[in-house]
C-alpha cells in the first residue's frame, strides 16, 4: 500500500521560539499589600537545576494601565508571551491602588520595587541586569516615563532591595498621560476628573498641585540628565488621553536633546484597535535596537 509521505522536521535542541510561564511571583509585602508579578521566560531545560548555566536575557517589565488603581496583570499576557518567545524575560507587574488609600507616588515606588526585585533575582530568572526595558500603557505609560526619568531617585526608593538599581535602559509608553494638570482641566466631566485626581494625590487638588506636576513627565523634564531612549506611541482618535499629550512630550524630549521616537496610530482609540501585529513588530524592533 502506498502511504502519504511522512514529513520530517528537525528537533529544536536550543528551544528557540518557546516560552514558559511563572505565575504569581510575590515581589513586595513591606507595605502590608502583597504584590505579585507574572513572569514569562524563554523556555529552557533543567529549570529546577540550581547549578545549570542559565543564558542571560534582556528584561521587559510591563505595566498595564488602570488609572493608577489595581492593574490587571493578565490583560496582555497573550501578546507579551510573543516577546518571551523572541528571547526576552518578560514580567507583567502590578502596584497599590490609590482607591485603597495609597496615593501617588505609591504606584511609582512599587514599579521601581519590581525592577529591583528582578535585578536581585537575575540569576534565578536568567536576566541580564544591564539590559532592562520598562513598558506601560495608559497610566502604565505615564509610569514608564517617570521610571525612565527618575532612575534611582531616592524620593521613590523604598527599603526593599534598596541595594539594587531601579534605573532602566529603554522605555516604551503607549497612550500615557504626560501633563496631568492639563488632562484634568481639559476633561469634559470636570467634577469626575477632580474626584479621580483628588484621590490620586490623596487630598485637595488645590493643595497638591505640585504633586500632580511631579507625576507629570512633561513637567519634570530637565536638560543634561541621563534619560534612556524612549518610544512614545499614541492613537490620534484617543478620547480618554488626547494624542497631543504624547506629541508635546515627544517634542520636549527632542528639544532637550534626548533620544526619543514616536509612532502615531491612525484612527486608533485608547486600547482596542490601537493594537496590531505591525505595532508589536515596531515595538520589538525599537527594543532590539536600543537594548
Amino acid at each position: 500500500m502506498d502511504y502519504p509521505k511522512i514529513k520530517t522536521l528537525k528537533s529544536n535542541p536550543s528551544l528557540e521560539g518557546l516560552a514558559m510561564f511563572i505565575p504569581d511571583v510575590v515581589f513586595s509585602t513591606a507595605t502590608g499589600v502583597e504584590l505579585k508579578m507574572q513572569i514569562m521566560v524563554p523556555w529552557r531545560e533543567n529549570i529546577d537545576n540550581e547549578e545549570a548555566q542559565i543564558p542571560r536575557r534582556p528584561l521587559i517589565v510591563f505595566l498595564q494601565g488602570s488609572g493608577w488603581t489595581f492593574p490587571n496583570v493578565n490583560f496582555e499576557i497573550p501578546q507579551l508571551a510573543e516577546y518571551a518567545r523572541n528571547g526576552y524575560v518578560v514580567a507583567t507587574i502590578t502596584h497599590r491602588s490609590f482607591k485603597d488609600g495609597y496615593p501617588a507616588p505609591a504606584f511609582l515606588q512599587d514599579a521601581k520595587t519590581a525592577i529591583r526585585f528582578l535585578r536581585k533575582h537575575a540569576d534565578e530568572y536568567g536576566i541580564d541586569p544591564n539590559r532592562v526595558c520598562f513598558w506601560g500603557t495608559s497610566s502604565g505609560g505615564n509610569t514608564a516615563m517617570l521610571v525612565a526619568m527618575t532612575g534611582d531617585d531616592p524620593r521613590y526608593k523604598t527599603h526593599e532591595y534598596a541595594e539594587y538599581s531601579d534605573s532602566v535602559s529603554v522605555a516604551v509608553q503607549c497612550f500615557g498621560p504626560t501633563d496631568l494638570p492639563e488632562l484634568l482641566s481639559s476633561n469634559s466631566d470636570l467634577s469626575s476628573a477632580q474626584e479621580h485626581f483628588g484621590g490620586f494625590v490623596g487630598g485637595q487638588l488645590s493643595e497638591n498641585i505640585d504633586l500632580l506636576k511631579q507625576m507629570s513627565p512633561f513637567h519634570i523634564i530637565e536638560k543634561d540628565k541621563d534619560y534612556p531612549p524612549l518610544l512614545l506611541i499614541h492613537g490620534d482618535a484617543d478620547t480618554l488621553v488626547p494624542y497631543e499629550q504624547s506629541e508635546k512630550m515627544y517634542k520636549a524630549l527632542v528639544d532637550n536633546g534626548y533620544d526619543a521616537e514616536m509612532i502615531r496610530v491612525e484612527n486608533a482609540p485608547h486600547e482596542g484597535s490601537f493594537w496590531s501585529r505591525e505595532l508589536h513588530t515596531e515595538i520589538l524592533d525599537f527594543i532590539k535596537r536600543k537594548l
